[in-house]
């Protein structure tokens, strides 16, 4: 997809990379991916004093950190998640202010949207839950909703609404960042792939790259949707599966819905463009590898609640994390599969395109035939609780795993970037992170599905 003059993305791979630090010897910290949870842990390790670097296979902000919503949400999320969710709001507030503005962080509120009185029930369940934690969010009936969001003619009968919650521009504010990080410090080499651990006595010392080795005294794995492999590699497992999430933005169009908002088919929100992000609300793909047949019995429990609208397609592309021609096992001195695919940039669903600009015209008439300006991808990286992975590994000391983060990553990155810098230093992380920790998979604890909110 060749995009129109003047809409850059980061995420080409023609690009030449803006970052490209000289490997050194030894760091005191060493941060595998480069998209938003990695470029802020990296940035948050460099103001505590940290010397740091982050290897990216490809480019800043490639995959899906450049390619989600842009919202920037406490709405919805799972309970464990809120207070993190609310220190991630203030760290954007404080680095889009430190960036004079260019992160496009700007408060919108976010409205989810009931077609009936079900819809309505399960809103109100998630509120009572939430509102002990210090959320803005309300229920409003269908009147009030429809004042806020001027569609006349919808069939929505409420909503649960935050007024607090934002958005930011992903692929302009990522790379923000980085630019950011630098300035404050740390190391960024783009083009760079970590073909695995260095372990020595059971310990994490560093790492192996592609252009040599690297003492580190700690590590973050920050991979996305790539992660899964690296760990596999290492004897951990983790039931880690990426899914494709279409999404797309429209050319300028009147500014009469000033809010973000999603129902059970379709999302928008406003840009800092004039136009207006658009996707097919919770639907995805899932493409079928080793790994999907691998945790076919632990994903079983989501598929039958028909809580989440997951297509099946046919054999993972080649190249992609689980496809099945993928390397699971490689030499450090042999070319790994991150470089054999640089940026992971699937293709658009291009008839949910067309299915979702019509629906945003049926709701908003007033925006006209809703011209589209890009359409673009992502591969979300999802466990089969839908809340994340992020901690110690235990098997592997020195390595921290941020990773999963089920499309939640972009929202809540600047939190869980601070949050693995501190856990890198051995320090505390300010949240309770059992319900995020590794071993759930495997010390026999039950699965708690988060909120499909």
């Amino acid at each position: 997809m060749t995009p129109p003059d003047g809409f850059v993305f980061p995420f080409h791979d023609d690009l030449p990379p803006e970052h490209a630090a000289e490997l050194p010897e030894a760091v005191d910290l060493a941060v595998i991916g480069g998209g938003v949870i990695g470029i802020c842990t990296a940035l948050f390790a460099a103001r505590a004093g940290l010397r740091v670097i982050v290897l990216e296979k490809g480019r800043v902000a490639a995959e899906q950190s450049s390619r989600n919503w842009g919202w920037i949400r406490v709405q919805g999320r799972d309970l464990a998640e809120i207070p993190i969710a609310l220190e991630a709001q203030e760290l954007w507030k404080d680095l889009d202010a430190t960036c004079h503005g260019r992160l496009g962080v700007r408060q919108v509120g976010v409205s989810y949207l009931a077609r009936d009185a079900g819809d309505m029930a399960g809103f109100s369940g998630w509120l009572d839950g939430a509102r002990p934690l210090g959320v803005s969010s309300t229920l409003l009936d269908a009147d009030e909703t429809r004042t806020l969001l001027g569609a006349t003619a919808s069939p929505w009968v409420g909503a649960l609404h935050t007024p607090t919650d934002m958005k930011g521009e992903p692929w302009v504010a990522v790379p923000e960042l980085a630019r950011l990080a630098v300035a404050e410090g740390a190391l960024i080499r783009e083009g760079c792939a970590v073909r695995g651990l260095r372990v020595e006595a059971g310990q994490v010392t560093g790492v192996v790259t592609e252009s040599g080795p690297l003492r580190a005294g700690a590590v973050v794995l920050a991979g996305g949707a790539w992660s899964s492999l690296l760990l596999r590699r290492h004897g951990v497992s983790i039931p880690q599966l990426s899914v494709r999430s279409t999404a797309m933005a429209t050319a300028p169009l009147p500014q009469s819905v000033s809010s973000a908002g999603v129902d059970d088919r379709f999302a928008f929100r406003p840009r800092a463009d004039g136009g207006y992000t658009l996707a097919p609300a919770a639907y995805s793909e899932l493409f079928v590898g080793p790994d999907a047949v691998r945790h076919l019995r632990r994903y079983l429990p989501l598929a039958v609640s028909g809580e989440f609208d997951v297509r099946l397609r046919a054999l993972s592309p080649a190249g992609y994390p689980d496809a099945w021609g993928t390397p699971r096992h490689w030499a450090d001195d042999a070319q790994s599969p991150f470089e054999r695919m640089r940026i992971l940039s699937p293709a658009p669903n291009a008839a949910k395109v067309a299915e979702t600009r019509a629906r945003f015209a049926a709701h908003f008439p007033g925006m006209g035939d809703v011209p589209l300006r890009a359409s673009w991808a992502g591969m979300i990286d999802v466990m089969p609780d839908v809340v994340p992975v992020v901690g110690p590994v235990p098997e592997l000391p020195g390595l921290t795993v941020v990773t999963g983060m089920c499309g939640h990553g972009f929202g809540i990155g600047p939190a869980f970037g601070r949050i693995a810098a501190d856990l890198a230093q051995g320090r505390a992380p300010g949240h309770d992170l059992d319900r995020f920790r590794i071993t759930r998979f495997s010390d026999g604890s039950k699965l708690v599905p988060g909120p499909n909110l």
